[in-house]
């Protein structure tokens, strides 16, 4: 990185610049948010600084070309509780699971693929390959705005300089790089949770000066984050408490704003789920008592109360965190790294815990590690003396790019690892065998893996029977469900399966369980026929290296 040489002149009005600055900060007492000095010298800058539109393109391509990598298998709702239920509702089949029977799920955001399919059917472009990309190509035109608003909110809480290194770290975070794209739920809150932050009076320390604030935006955009998903109400309890504590016209904020804007979104969520359902079914309400009151998601396995700090977030952030931590102490905007505290600490009174929970304050962590990073900039290094000036700007222009190598270096590989290699066998298999049911090569299936494993009909895109062995909680406790008791014992449990089954064209199982299968799949006319690398180490279960299609001679 080149270093900047300044006359005398410019480094004493940077160094008055910085001192105004911290003065400022010091003042308000909650981080560098939109200093009258720091906005003058923004307004200076202005004419060289990208625009939000350029940013956005950028942001847009990226993600574009992002989702085109992403090629893995990494949770089953990213099919199952999107893509697949956006099939039915389009093409009149596909799998839903228990979940919809109990109306735990609001149909909302399954909607915006189900449209996306409807145009593809409208142009004749359902094709194999365009039902498998056209979704997260989808997703990723969604995340670039949560890339811009990201930037935005970087940009006037804490200025021009910082908000470039933001969105770095957000467009380099090897989990965001894994995860944004992906039709999860999680994703979209996460860009509407970054959209509403933006917007919120509270979180600046001087509203009237900056970027343009508004809490009918902010509660339009959270409230929708909370229709999407309801624990996404966790964000904003932290948010609203704070936005009531600080706002002179409280009463107006709780009856003329929180409550009809509240009103109206869940109110129309409401109708959509009422239209779908064929009856009134309140969602959140449903979906607080199965995870919060009944602990049901403990089902699907529990962790340590810890776990989030200790391997979790800790994963996700990666090698960002030594400068999310720097960077929150640097900026002392308290409000938002509350934030991160509160939601991870919520997270982690609940026994069911995984990474994508807390996806939506990632962005956040991120914001403060590009903090840190600019402030590592040689501009940022004037507060020495002006006749130290050289060697100080070649030691900060050597710790910054030590810092760009270390962090790209730590997260690149990963990002491109985990999304084009790791667990990638059960979404090759299913795109294989779209194109082999789009030439009419497929008559019907059985899945003898753990359920959900792979995509179903939104990828397959064929109206052939398929079976898949069911994972549904029990209401009796202590009862092993099929895919548990298929695993304990394949050959017993198949054995005893294949009495009344129609016999399949196609099983798709693991080479784990495959070991056990030899003898009952040549008995029965199966004949190997595509073998796809799965993954290098285990996950879950046992290391499920490969997945096997045998097919009926």
């Amino acid at each position: 990185m080149k270093c900047w040489h300044l006359s005398d002149q410019t480094l004493t009005d940077l160094i008055v610049m910085r001192k105004r600055t911290n003065a400022s900060a010091s003042a308000h007492g909650d981080g560098v948010s939109n200093p009258k000095s720091y906005q003058e010298d923004s307004k200076q800058q202005a004419s060289q600084f990208p625009s939000s539109k350029k940013i956005f393109i950028i942001c847009l391509i990226f993600r574009m070309i992002n989702s085109l990598f992403v090629q893995t298998y990494f949770n089953p709702d990213e099919h199952w509780q999107a893509l697949e239920v956006a099939h039915r509702i389009t093409f009149g089949y596909g799998h839903l699971t228990w979940e919809w029977t109990k109306g735990i799920r609001s149909y909302l955001h399954p909607m915006l693929f189900a449209v996306l399919y409807k145009v593809l059917f409208i142009l004749h472009l359902d094709t194999p390959l365009f039902m498998i990309k056209a979704p997260r190509l989808l997703q990723s035109m969604l995340s670039s705005f949560g890339d811009l608003y990201l930037f935005k909110l970087s940009h006037a809480l804490y200025g021009d300089h910082v908000a470039q290194w933001a969105l770095f770290a957000q467009l380099t975070n090897w989990f965001m790089f894994y995860c944004i794209t992906r039709t999860l739920s999680n994703s979209l809150e996460t860009v509407l949770t970054v959209v509403s932050l933006y917007y919120w009076p509270c979180l600046r320390v001087n509203p009237s000066h900056g970027q343009p604030v508004s809490r009918t935006w902010a509660l339009v955009t959270a409230a929708l984050a909370c229709a999407v998903r309801p624990t996404s109400a966790i964000i904003w309890v932290y948010v609203g408490l704070m936005e009531l504590f600080v706002s002179r016209d409280r009463l107006k904020f709780i009856f003329l704003q929180v409550l009809p804007i509240g009103s109206i979104v869940l109110g129309l969520t409401f109708l959509l789920d009422r239209l779908i359902y064929g009856s009134w079914v309140l969602v959140p309400l449903n979906f607080l008592k199965f995870n919060f009151l009944s602990s049901g998601g403990d089902y699907y396995g529990t962790h340590p109360w810890h776990w989030y700090f200790t391997q979790g977030f800790t994963v996700m952030i990666f090698t960002f965190l030594p400068f999310m931590v720097v960077g929150i102490i640097q900026s002392k905007h308290w409000k938002l790294s509350g934030l991160i505290l509160w939601v991870i600490g919520l997270y982690s009174i609940l026994g069911h815990k995984e990474f994508r929970f807390v996806l939506p304050v990632l962005p956040i962590a991120l914001s403060f590690s590009g903090y840190s990073l600019a402030m590592l900039s040689p501009l940022y290094s004037s507060n020495k003396k002006i006749k130290k000036s050289t060697s100080t700007c070649s030691k900060a222009s050597w710790k910054m790019q030590a810092a760009v190598v270390f962090l790209v270096a730590t997260n690149i590989p990963m990002a491109i690892y985990m999304s084009m290699v790791h667990q990638r066998g059960t979404e090759d298999v299913m795109n294989y065998l779209a194109k082999e049911a789009h030439q009419g090569n497929v008559k019907s299936i059985l899945f003898l893996t753990p359920c959900h494993a792979t995509p179903y009909y939104s990828t397959l895109h064929q109206n052939v029977p398929m079976r898949f062995l069911d994972c549904s909680p029990s209401e009796v406790k202590g009862n092993l469900d099929e895919s548990d008791r298929f695993l304990m014992d394949p050959v017993a449990f198949i054995s005893e399966f294949a009495k009344n089954w129609s016999q399949p064209s196609h099983i798709i199982l693991f080479n784990n369980e495959e070991k056990h299968l030899k003898h009952f799949l040549s008995s029965h006319s199966f004949e190997e026929r595509k073998r796809f690398f799965h993954a290098h180490f285990k996950v879950d279960r046992d290391l499920q290296s490969s997945v096997v299609v045998y097919v009926l001679k």
